[in-house]
Parts: structure tokens; C-alpha cells; sequence
């Protein structure tokens, strides 16, 4: 049995689409491409269909782990979020108190993680720092280059 994963509406509709794309276009052009192959003559010296017949095979994995992923996914209610503390999905307002810099993240379950885009892994020693902290409070984060102070300025969803 796989291990139950949360994601976020978005999150777990990206994972759909990549499924029925996979089922829907992908497996059909590989299964071209072994018949296209297989056409071409001896199997025992055709590398042609070797390479096609093993793409297929990293087409079914790939549509297998989908699968399981989705039937052991567990969407997070994004309306029954708590803002009054950092939690999965909170968005993060945060201050370095040495710079004043600005910055914001929304903490994102783990493959959901995308920090150019602001998405921290609700796993990441990071996201670990802020968890259970509410607006104004300071947090430390230690970082290979020493340890970070940041003032939580707002919570939202």
C-alpha cells in the first residue's frame, strides 16, 4: 500500500492531466512506434523496437505510479484552513529582520514545491521553522550559513 500524500486542488489536478495525457496521447504514439518498428523486420537485431518496447515500458511505470499517487491522494480543504497560525497551504508574509527584506511563500505539500515560484515543502527545515508560529511572532531558521531571524507579518490562505 502506498503512503497517503496531501495535495491542494491545483496540485492534484496537474497530476489528472498528466495522467489522461499519458493514457490519452502518449501511450497510443508509443504503441504506434512498436508497431512501426516491428514492421521493419527481425526483432532479435531491431534496436528501433528494443528502444520503443523499453520507452513503453517507462510509459507504463510512469502511468502506474500516477495511478497509485491519485488513488492515495487526499485533497486538503483550503477553505477550513486556520490563519491565525502557519499551517499546509498558509501563505506567509516574512521579514528578515537584518534586512528588512520582504518576502512571501505558501507552504506546499512536498511535490508541490516550486521555490521560484514561492511554493516551500511543507518538509523542508524552512517551512519546519515557521509550522505552528502565528503573525508577529520571530523565528529563528538555521541555514548552512548560520541562523536567520524573521518576523511573521501576515498569515492568509
Amino acid at each position: 500500500m502506498s503512503e497517503i500524500k496531501y495535495y491542494s486542488e491545483e496540485g492534484l489536478q496537474k497530476l489528472r492531466d498528466e495522467l489522461h495525457h499519458l493514457i490519452a496521447f502518449d501511450r497510443p504514439a508509443a504503441a504506434a512506434a512498436i508497431a512501426e518498428a516491428r514492421d521493419k523486420g527481425d526483432l532479435s537485431e531491431n534496436a528501433e523496437y528494443d528502444a520503443a518496447k523499453e520507452a513503453q515500458g517507462h510509459l507504463e511505470a510512469r502511468i502506474s505510479k500516477l495511478q497509485d499517487l491519485i488513488a492515495n491522494a487526499r485533497l486538503l480543504d483550503e477553505s477550513k484552513i486556520d490563519t491565525s497560525k502557519v499551517l499546509l497551504l498558509s501563505k506567509i508574509t516574512i521579514k528578515n529582520t537584518k534586512n528588512n527584506m520582504k518576502q512571501v511563500y505558501t507552504i506546499v505539500p512536498e511535490s508541490e514545491a516550486n521555490l521560484k515560484k514561492g511554493l516551500i515543502s511543507v518538509s523542508s527545515p524552512f517551512a519546519q521553522a515557521f509550522l505552528g508560529k502565528r503573525a508577529g511572532e520571530q523565528v529563528e531558521v538555521v541555514v548552512p550559513a548560520g541562523t536567520m531571524h524573521f518576523e511573521i507579518l501576515s498569515i492568509e490562505r
